[in-house]
């Protein structure tokens, strides 16, 4: 409430733009112009603004960038293409789809999209049932799955890059045990905003952040970069530690005056111009744009310019606070594809919804003052925060009314959340049991395969080894075929189930 008697000079720019959006929608109208209006808005923000649109009862005229955010409002989609206005009836999947179905006819660009699937088919194939890459194979076979409907409509991207991972890493990269998170004032005042936290980030993992404004995601991962120091406990580092980290506070830190080659030159004086320039192009710094002052750039190349110094650097480690924001859409599934080959560590913060279904493999909850594994997906988040924000709305209505109506008992919502994953967990116990059975399997394949490789197995002498090793190689790939499937059956009726539960 006190925000509301301050004078708006107070407020950041980005709560400017909330409250310009806010206007908006107060005043009555027949036609609504949007701008790109989930910038500078956090993802609870942007999945209450889509529900309040797609009650809007006039005209919507949209801008955005934000792809889940377009497919939840929009009946129609008008491409902008070379100089033309294309209309394309449906979301902006259908629009994917419209458009794919003609690019597809391309011959070279039907080669090109076979290249991709060819290199993601090849790593599920490699890693899908190895346990420490079964979470990595998995987020790239959901981006297979997609590619079919997704990928020749952005096959003409001017944007195309990866993100090389450093060249050692250590398999406990950060640490944060019995740590308080917070800040201290400039009259020596501390606030925590996350109390006796224990965290810890290994190679590999790929989490996403979820939480309210304001409950310490930014807190967290500006304690783990080292940008704001912990008020107490342990910060533990792991030897080869190498972050990558973006935050809008990186944009702000680029020298107005330099070019991106002079920034990547900066970092690397020995390396070859035309190399540089030829990295800095898929980015989408081409031409006279690699040799452009920073000050003249837009937000949007801006990001970019950050995200390729990120890049440059080889991190095994990226930390990523709302990296698409002035981003198109392009740059955005260009930055999806180049996070779903990174093979090392991610700790991302995103209202696109898109980006996080498709890059990370697990969340974690930030809030009420900590941090716990999230046992969901982003639809039960939602469900979660419409519920929690259900609760507060009714709090503040007692109090107003001076009511002494009893508080929402906090202890059986509780009890009914894990009653649910109680449901779940013979589910998931059956999968890892699967995949377990199925990396043994392969374990004695392997080693059945390198006995085999020895040349005097083959020698007469050797002739009941040699059948015993093939009948052993027949009793494991059995096996292996016979978990397969039995995963397969598991993995559908989890999915089959969490849908319901959702």
């Amino acid at each position: 409430m006190t925000d509301m008697k301050r004078p708006v000079s107070d407020f950041s720019g980005g709560w400017k733009i909330r409250l310009n959006l806010a206007k908006a929608l107060m005043c009555p109208s027949d036609v609504l112009l949007l701008d790109e209006p989930t910038n500078h808005l956090d993802l609870d923000a942007v999945m209450w603004l889509e529900n309040w649109l797609r009650q809007y009862p006039g005209t919507l005229l949209l801008i955005s960038h934000d792809r889940d955010f377009l497919d939840g409002i929009c009946s129609h989609i008008v491409h902008l293409y070379q100089k033309q206005l294309v209309l394309y009836k449906g979301n902006y999947s259908d629009y994917e789809r419209q458009r794919a179905e003609h690019l597809a006819q391309q011959q070279a660009n039907y080669e090109k999209q076979q290249e991709k699937r060819f290199h993601l088919q090849q790593y599920v194939d490699r890693f899908r049932f190895k346990a420490d890459k079964a979470k990595q194979a998995q987020s790239r076979l959901k981006m297979l799955e997609k590619m079919e409907i997704i990928g020749p409509a952005h096959i003409d991207s001017q944007f195309e890059f990866t993100i090389p991972v450093a060249e050692k890493t250590s398999q406990l990269l950060v640490n944060l045990s019995q740590a308080d998170l917070g800040y201290i004032s400039a009259s020596g005042v501390k606030t925590v905003q996350l109390g006796n936290t224990n965290f810890a980030l290994r190679d590999g993992q790929r989490i996403g952040l979820l939480g309210p404004n304001g409950a310490g995601k930014s807190t967290l991962i500006k304690s783990i970069v080292g940008e704001i120091s912990i008020l107490a406990g342990d910060r533990i580092l792991g030897e080869n530690l190498k972050i990558g980290y973006f935050s809008q506070h990186q944009l702000s830190a680029l020298d107005l005056e330099a070019s991106p080659l002079l920034h990547i030159q900066r970092l690397t004086p020995k390396v070859l111009e035309s190399d540089i320039r030829r990295y800095l192009g898929g980015f989408g710094f081409t031409g006279d744009d690699a040799l452009r002052a920073v000050k003249g750039f837009s937000g949007g190349e801006k990001a970019r310019l950050a995200l390729s110094l990120i890049s440059w650097t080889k991190p095994n480690l990226l930390v990523l606070d709302e990296p698409t924001n002035h981003l198109d859409i392009e740059m955005r599934q260009a930055l999806t594809e180049a996070l779903q080959e990174f093979p090392g560590s991610i700790l991302l913060v995103s209202h696109d919804r898109h980006l996080l279904n498709s890059t990370v493999d697990e969340f974690y909850l930030v809030a009420d003052n900590k941090i716990q594994a999230f046992d969901g997906d982003l639809p039960t988040y939602h469900a979660w925060l419409q519920a929690r924000q259900a609760d507060a709305a009714q709090l503040e209505r007692n109090e107003l009314a001076g009511d002494k109506i009893d508080r929402v008992d906090r202890k059986e919502e509780r009890r009914k959340a894990a009653e649910m994953r109680e449901k779940l967990r013979p589910l998931r116990k059956q999968i890892e049991k699967y995949e377990k059975a199925i990396q043994t399997a392969q374990e004695h394949l392997d080693r059945i395969a390198a006995a085999m490789a020895d040349s005097s197995l083959y020698e007469t002498e050797q002739r009941s080894k040699l059948q015993s090793l093939l009948s052993d190689e027949a009793k494991w790939k059995k096996a292996q075929a016979e978990s397969e499937e039995a995963w397969f059956e598991a993995q559908e009726e989890l999915e089959q189930a969490e849908a319901q539960l959702v």
